[in-house]
């Protein structure tokens, strides 16, 4: 039995599961993948990897809306540009955060030994291939009327 995962429908994909095997094939291809998701751009996972329980799918995408937000604030504050990935160096991981599509991004923790390199490319790889269905419209106030 798996452990139910969270998402929304996407434009483009007849459902979340559509886009959670594209997660799954990324971390059974690339050995030191830990874990990868899809957040929407208010930090809600979208589409997860099946081995990410939902607590830990929420509390990575909200980490990871975080520092992509950080990142953003830097790139507008200082006219640096656009924030193509975020990367943290930690004791025992990195974890990846690139823009994918219109609001989203795709987070992956991979092991601290990683060709940092090859995980870039093969995030890069994936948000090229469905990257325009990845967009996420904002959520809107439902208290405010629209």
């Amino acid at each position: 039995m798996t452990t139910p995962r969270t998402g929304a429908q996407h434009a483009g994909f007849r459902s979340s599961g559509e886009l959670n095997w594209l997660l799954d094939d990324l971390v059974d291809r690339v050995a030191s993948i830990r874990k990868a998701l899809v957040l929407s751009s208010d930090g809600l996972p979208t589409g997860v990897s099946q081995n990410l329980t939902r607590e830990d799918s929420e509390h990575l995408a909200a980490v990871a809306s975080g520092f992509h937000s950080l990142a953003k604030g830097v790139g507008r504050h200082f006219e640096a540009g656009r924030v193509r990935q975020t990367v943290v160096e930690l004791d025992d991981a990195f974890l990846f955060v690139t823009a994918a599509g219109d609001g989203s991004a795709l987070a992956v923790l991979s092991d601290a030994d990683s060709d940092v390199g090859q995980v870039a490319y093969e995030m890069t790889l994936l948000v090229k291939r469905v990257g325009v269905h990845l967009g996420t419209a904002p959520r809107t106030d439902l208290s405010s009327g629209g």
